[in-house]
């Protein structure tokens, strides 16, 4: 462990922290754009900087080691000049379209803009032209907004293992793109769009369906698979607009692509959203039997072959049958398929139904490699 003094702060923290780890255990602020708790320390950005006692010049504080006895000042009318100028160089190239930018009030280089006032840029010069749009499904790509802080580039590296993106160019011309600058191709997690502190990446499923304004948050689990991943719903005339993650939840932000765009089928007209009970089919005389069978190809199954049932209906039939199924044929003639998207302490209530209740082992489960 090592003691350091932060605005004239105490504090003691694991060897190998950061200024930055030690600073946000005080809860002392520091701006940052191209840092993440989760993935390696960048120094990108420059806005963390802070002076340190007995170093020449200011250091960045995410990749500046903790040591003892280290004397760390995080805000001071110099650190805060070069902080705006920094933010204003930022800024000299960006397009100026926040009022119609899908990450309009969630966007921390608009709230970083708004906290250090810039309402004019001193710096006017070349703008970085971005006129090919990716055609991909799910990521809306808007790169003349990218800073290239990089957390797009680390979370896919270090994070999914993927390496889809990364920086290309020299100079001025460096962007973040993807092989040969060709259209995107991966997971489709989200993850760069999770992490990105601009409007450069966003989910193309998002467009135009609202910002902050009326939007509702709801904390949900993801109904995929048993990982329990949580999701935070964002509704909007009881829509759900898009979906992201928590970083204080047990998947810590991430989700797969799933997770993150797959919810449409929420508002599909064929969701199933009462229990069905087949209808038994009427009995037919031998000869319409025989017409029957030779025309059943032509035959596809539809809503006249069931109805509609309340839960208590449904369930108690099922109760019936499977009462009658057992004493008929015995326990072992029934079997019960669980499912992979269920908790485990669901799987587990399943198979002692099945054990305890009917007494069969016939049960297993749909997970397969």
């Amino acid at each position: 462990m090592v003691t350091l003094t932060i605005d004239g702060m105490k504090v003691t923290v694991r060897k190998l922290s950061s200024v930055l780890d030690a600073a946000k255990k005080l809860e002392v602020p520091i701006p940052t754009l191209c840092h993440h708790p989760e993935l390696s320390p960048f120094g990108g950005c420059r806005l963390c900087i802070v002076e340190i006692q007995g170093m020449a010049r200011p250091v960045t504080a995410c990749t500046t080691i903790a040591k003892e006895g280290m004397v760390v000042t995080t805000t001071s009318p110099y650190l805060e000049k070069l902080r705006k100028t920094t933010l204003e160089l930022l800024l000299s190239d960006h397009p100026n379209d926040c009022m119609v930018c899908e990450r309009a009030g969630d966007c921390t280089l608009q709230e970083l803009a708004y906290f250090y006032d810039i309402r004019e840029n001193r710096f006017v010069g070349e703008k970085r032209p971005f006129i090919k749009k990716d055609e991909n499904p799910f990521v809306e790509k808007a790169m003349e907004k990218c800073i290239l802080c990089g957390q797009c580039v680390r979370v896919c590296d270090e994070i999914q293992g993927v390496s889809a993106v990364d920086f290309a160019y020299k100079g001025f011309n460096t962007r973040v793109c993807a092989s040969y600058e060709k259209d995107l191709d991966c997971e489709f997690c989200g993850q760069c769009v999770a992490v990105c502190p601009t409007g450069a990446l966003t989910g193309k499923m998002w467009a135009h369906k609202g910002r902050q304004k009326d939007i509702e948050q709801v904390d949900t689990v993801c109904p995929y698979c048993g990982c329990g991943c949580n999701l935070t719903l964002h509704v909007r005339r009881n829509e759900i607009i898009r979906v992201s993650s928590r970083e204080d939840t047990i998947n810590k932000g991430w989700l797969c692509v799933k997770g993150r765009f797959g919810y449409g089928f929420i508002n599909s007209a064929d969701r199933l959203t009462k229990p069905l009970i087949r209808i038994a089919p009427k009995k037919h005389s031998s000869s319409s039997a025989k017409h029957s069978v030779k025309n059943s190809k032509l035959q596809t199954p539809n809503s006249e072959l069931f109805r509609e049932a309340s839960w208590e209906e449904a369930l108690d039939y099922i109760a019936k049958r499977l009462g009658e199924i057992k004493e008929k044929y015995g326990p072992d003639s029934i079997s019960g398929l669980s499912s992979a998207r269920c908790t485990n302490e669901e799987n587990y209530l399943f198979q002692k139904f099945m054990r305890a209740a009917v007494g069969t082992n016939n049960v297993d489960h749909c997970a397969r490699y």
